[in-house]
């Protein structure tokens, strides 16, 4: 009985933690009174929305690869590089449907890199994402001759553009498409073959291989869906920023990683859902612009952001220690 309360318990906790976490930070803010004007506005909100898609759509790839049993450190990188080729393509004058076709091939080239050294070569994941984060790094910063590469104007600027900025609605068109991405993988995870395979790859990937599952070729294949969706994500940055910047996205991958932990993802593999990653993005988003409102330094926010993040190891631990009981 005490088991099973427990298990109870973690999963409770796995459902509805990142909507406790969520209220507990907008509570935060919302006490400071002279944050409290601004802070709640519906402006404010477009921010925070249009603010959290990059995060939001990296940490759809992520949960998918998390899910797996594995983690990409070199998403950060594969999101300046995919901003890099669409800005130079914008350029060069290439047609803005090429543009996003290339700009989001780019970045599934660097997840099909990864997962064909991790499946092919039974490597570790930490360390070949980390050496992809060089890699894909310095390819931007050589594309882009290690500059910020300006451009025309551009019918991708207005997917990230913010129209009737003293209100919440419209939102930027980069909001629906996250919305439409995420409810795409949440289908995949939850209803497909694949995406069961992927839970039990994660759970137990040796008692999955028994199972008849081509472990490795589901590997790659996540990769390859994860990194298409990090270079739909470098698309958003650079209508986002106008232009592409090989030194961006410096960091991004922890705050994606704690994204998808916050929102009931398990670093062990196995566990993870696509509504909690995408309420732990808005978690991250809503931390940093409360800060900023506050009038906090950029140290503190960084300061804050890493207490986020291991408290979202911390966490990820409690919850599996809940479950065994």
């Amino acid at each position: 009985m005490t088991s099973q309360r427990q298990f109870s318990f973690a999963r409770a906790l796995n459902v509805f933690g990142p909507y406790i976490g969520l209220l507990f930070v907008l509570g935060v803010f919302c006490a400071n009174n002279e944050v409290r004007p601004y802070f709640l506005t519906g402006a404010n909100f477009k921010i925070i929305l249009t603010q959290s898609v990059v995060v939001a759509i990296c940490a759809l790839g992520m949960t998918m690869i998390i899910v797996g049993g594995g983690i990409d450190l070199s998403l950060g990188s594969s999101v300046a590089l995919a901003g890099v080729v669409g800005a130079t393509l914008i350029a060069k004058g290439v047609s803005p449907v090429w543009v996003v076709i290339v700009t989001i091939l780019s970045g599934g080239l660097v997840g099909a890199v990864n997962g064909l050294v991790i499946a092919g070569f039974r490597m570790m994941p930490f360390i070949v994402s980390l050496g992809m984060m060089g890699v894909a790094r310095g390819v931007a910063k050589w594309l882009s001759g290690n500059q910020t590469v300006n451009f025309p104007e551009s019918p991708l600027n207005h997917i990230m553009a913010l129209e009737s900025p003293d209100q919440l609605f419209p939102l930027p068109w980069g909001v629906w498409i996250a919305l439409v991405l995420a409810l795409i993988v949440a289908v995949v995870m939850n209803r497909s073959v694949f995406g069961r395979y992927l839970f039990a790859i994660g759970a137990n990937e040796v008692a999955a291989g028994y199972s008849g599952i081509r472990v490795q070729k589901h590997k790659a294949v996540t990769y390859v869906l994860a990194g298409l969706l990090f270079g739909v994500a470098g698309l958003m940055q650079l209508s986002r920023l106008t232009q592409g910047d090989p030194s961006i996205a410096s960091g991004l991958e922890l705050d994606v990683i704690a994204a998808v932990v916050i929102g009931g993802a398990s670093l062990n593999g196995g566990a993870g859902s696509i509504a909690g990653s995408l309420i732990g993005a808005l978690i991250m988003a809503v931390l940093r612009n409360g800060s900023s409102q506050s009038g906090w330094p950029n140290y503190m926010q960084e300061i804050i952001i890493g207490m986020v993040i291991v408290a979202a190891v911390g966490l990820d631990k409690f919850r599996q220690r809940k479950a065994r009981g």
